[in-house]
């Protein structure tokens, strides 16, 4: 795994339009297995969370799980895409909880949402996940504190977690993420097409067409 540092700094490079060889991370996308998928119901829920302005002509949308590495240190880079174009892009993300504890962040970051502090609580999660997603012994009341350090209250956040429509939310991104064939994270789709291969030049270049397509 390549180091935080190490990825945000080629990102740089890469957002100001220098072309690098090779990929920046190793594993296909999806198992090379994801087709391109039709913007609809499968891909952006009406319950998925929106960054950015809600008719922007290129969706990314990005299955993600909170305790995975890689998409901690995607999210700056994903963040700094939408800067650079404001008016044409917006994130939609959906839920892909593969890792013991992650459908507890989940859930975390749905009452945050309730809350109106999702993304305050969002990036709390990312920049102490060493802190509270030790892999196979997540530390899950780290988890609770990174979050309402963040502005989380956290007394009402536990009495909603478990609120039906969290948990439908929950098993719905769950069997979207199968359908579309997402078995790694991040899973990136751009107006419905996937990655060419696993990158951050490769998201960089693919969001590129896509605004190119729309002018």
């Amino acid at each position: 795994m390549i180091s935080r540092s190490t990825v945000l700094a080629i990102a740089v490079l890469v957002l100001g339009g220098i072309v690098l060889g090779g990929y920046l991370y190793t594993h296909p996308t999806v198992d090379g297995k994801v087709a391109r998928v039709q913007e609809s119901e499968t891909l952006v829920r009406p319950h998925s969370p929106v960054m950015g302005p809600a008719d922007a002509r290129v969706t990314i949308v990005e299955f993600f799980d909170p305790a995975c590495e890689s998409c901690r240190e995607f999210y700056p880079i994903v963040k700094q895409i939408m800067a650079q174009h404001p008016n044409d892009i917006r994130v939609v993300l959906r839920y892909a909880p593969f890792h013991e504890g992650s459908d507890v962040a989940v859930r975390i970051l749905e009452t945050a949402r309730l809350q109106n502090v999702f993304e305050p609580v969002l990036e709390a999660l990312f920049s102490l996940q060493d802190e509270w997603s030790n892999h196979g012994r997540p530390r899950l009341d780290k988890a609770w504190a990174a979050a309402g350090a963040a502005g989380l209250d956290v007394a009402k956040a536990k009495e909603a977690m478990l609120a039906p429509h969290i948990t439908a939310t929950l098993n719905q991104d769950v069997e979207d993420a199968k359908t579309v064939g997402v078995s790694l994270t991040p899973t990136f789709f751009v107006n419905g097409k996937p990655l060419p291969s696993f990158g951050v030049q490769q998201l960089y270049e693919l969001v590129l067409a896509e605004i190119a397509a729309i002018r």
